[in-house]
């Protein structure tokens, strides 16, 4: 790859179509399909939609600055439709604001920096102006096994990973509700909760609705990390999952995993619009119009300035499928990773390490870490198929995740087949 692509900066111009080819060939021998490869199962990487890529190359084309109204009032008015239906399909507070960040990194960095300003500022303290020196210290409460991505929107923010109190988890990877109660009621002060919506290796879902009514006795304010997980809102099968969801104050999620638009492509859901404008924009610079009813600024819901029409793919998608059809995205999912499980459960030397609950399954061989990794990566080398190693309560693991579009029954059938092959290579009679 440093071959194809290296070598010194060019002293003139070039062949345009030259350039292209160079890049062609270079990722036909070193990318990786994640968007058009069914049998592709590693990380939570979803496919693309075909509507989604065009209209993401039309992103392209018109180079439409996102971030005022006046800049494209076509864009604008999308994205303020694109972000109705999310809180519509979702069952979110329709009151709620909404950005569209780069992902779910900067969503999380969105929603504690919303909570950052509501929390000090209930406390007499402006974190905008004065920043946090001197300020009253915010505590941050997350299960043991929360995503890492958390802790980044932590450190970002200048609360630090110190600062996060871990609460116990159960034998699926669930906060336990009693263990958070000891914990809140050890702490004085501002306080964020972060719930989880599915974990990234087990798929598991803490209990939410618990969680809010528990850290809302307490004045906390509580963030939902449901990344690929809080897609499953949209499915009248999998609410009862997430019961009591919408009691939240902010929520994180990904277009590109679950609702399979092109990379990169977050969301960011906050129960408190004002919060989150004074968070994100607390003066405009005398160049910039006024903010105006009606007329959306996305500068007030994200921390990008300049940004491209992320959320544009968002409505293509959402139109064209419409409520049953991410409904139906979302369970034909899970019922893939079902059928893995079918298809694997009683096989001599593998051992699935939990329930399936969306779209996750973590699967073990010959009870023995190496074996496992060598296994993978027997897989990863075959081509048919690619799926991730991981580590799940201090032992290796491989993690099926299923997210694209495109994955059919017979993918997984397929797969299994290579798995059981795989094994039998590395476990003989």
């Amino acid at each position: 790859m440093l071959k194809t692509f290296g070598g010194p900066l060019p002293a003139g111009p070039a062949d345009p179509a030259g350039t292209i080819e160079v890049i062609g060939r270079a990722v036909a021998e070193g990318g990786i399909p994640t968007a058009n490869g069914p049998r592709y199962f590693g990380y939570v990487t979803g496919g693309t939609l075909p509507v989604a890529i065009a209209a993401d190359w039309l992103v392209a084309a018109y180079d439409q600055t996102a971030s005022l109204y006046n800049l494209s009032p076509a864009v604008a008015v999308a994205e303020d439709v694109a972000a109705r239906w999310v809180l519509e399909l979702l069952g979110l507070p329709e009151h709620a604001s909404v950005g569209f960040p780069t992902g779910c990194t900067m969503a999380h960095l969105t929603s504690l920096a919303a909570a950052r300003h509501k929390l000090l500022a209930e406390a007499g303290w402006d974190v905008e102006r004065e920043g946090l020196g001197g300020a009253p210290d915010v505590a941050i409460v997350a299960g043991a096994q929360h995503h890492m991505t958390i802790d980044l929107a932590a450190r970002y923010l200048g609360f630090g990973t110190a600062r996060i109190r871990n609460v116990p988890v159960d034998d699926k990877g669930r906060m336990i509700p009693s263990e958070l109660e000891r914990t809140l009621s050890a702490l004085t002060g501002p306080v964020i909760v972060c719930a989880q919506i599915g974990d990234v290796n087990s798929g598991a879902i803490d209990p939410v609705g618990e969680i809010c009514d528990i850290a809302h006795r307490y004045g906390a304010w509580v963030h939902v990390d449901g990344a690929f997980g809080l897609w499953a809102a949209a499915s009248p099968k999998l609410r009862p999952l997430v019961e009591g969801v919408e009691r939240a104050d902010s929520w994180a999620l990904d277009a590109h995993k679950w609702l399979n638009v092109p990379y990169d492509c977050g969301i960011v859901v906050i129960a408190h619009p004002e919060a989150h404008r004074a968070a994100m924009l607390n003066e405009r610079a005398g160049y910039l119009p006024p903010g105006t009813d009606g007329e959306r600024d996305a500068i007030e819901w994200v921390p990008d300035f300049s940004r491209r029409a992320r959320s544009l793919p968002v409505w293509a998608a959402l139109r064209t499928l419409g409520r049953e059809g991410v409904a139906e995205l979302v369970e034909r999912c899970c019922d893939h990773v079902r059928h893995f499980a079918d298809r694997l459960s009683g096989v001599p030397g593998v051992e699935l390490l939990n329930d399936v609950v969306l779209n996750q399954l973590l699967v073990r061989f010959g009870d023995d870490d190496e074996t496992t990794r060598r296994v993978i990566a027997r897989i990863q080398s075959g081509g048919v198929c690619w799926f991730g190693g991981t580590l799940w309560e201090g032992r290796a693991a491989m993690r099926v995740s299923v997210v694209n579009w495109r994955t059919t029954r017979e993918d997984v059938d397929r797969s299994v087949e290579v798995i059981l092959d795989s094994l039998k290579a590395e476990l003989p009679a």
